[in-house]
């Protein structure tokens, strides 16, 4: 049986002491993936699957970033480019290129990154607010950052996200 905070590969804990995991210490988990020389974090209970990027069915006239729809086992999801999302430069496509699939309110859509590295467990004390840029930059899809010794993890609210009216891939929450 695998430990909470244990990355995706089996490998050992990554980022959580785990004797203040063991003491009680609260621990939130995040898969950890990268969009260029950023990394970026989702909330562990929102992810279905990850697999490798596979062809996508274009859809007319939708936004750049919704790459198309993609049959999976039968349900039709919808698949977003995060890059093209945060208005980062375009990726080429390859073999490290991958697919999440995400469950959100029983509503499943496939985020396409650049890499997922491993999943984190972070600590109340690890967490921080998201900066406050101003208008300058739109963080409203952000929950937070996850601060570890050697890197920051940008926290993205998914949920959120999915939900805008720009996107609106999810129906907006009814509680």
């Amino acid at each position: 049986m695998s430990t909470p905070a244990q990355n995706i590969f089996g490998g050992a804990q990554v980022g959580v002491d785990a004797e203040r995991n063991k003491a009680g210490a609260q621990v939130s988990e995040f898969l950890t993936f990268t969009l260029g020389a950023e990394e970026f974090g989702v909330d562990i209970l929102k992810v279905q699957e990850i697999r490798g990027y596979d062809t996508v069915t274009r859809i007319p006239d939708t936004p750049d970033y919704i790459k198309g729809v993609i049959n999976l086992r039968g349900t039709i999801v919808p698949v977003v480019d995060m890059r093209l999302k945060f208005k980062l430069d375009k990726a080429e496509y390859d073999s490290f290129t991958v697919m999440i699939i995400l469950n959100v309110d029983k509503r499943v859509v496939g985020i396409v990154v650049d890499s997922v590295s491993d999943v984190i467990g972070l600590t109340s004390e690890q967490l921080r607010p998201p900066p406050e840029f101003g208008r300058a930059v739109d963080a409203q899809f952000l929950t937070g950052i996850g601060a570890l010794e050697d890197r920051m993890l940008i926290l993205v609210d998914i949920e959120k996200l999915l939900r805008s009216e720009e996107l609106g891939l999810i129906p907006p929450s009814t509680h």
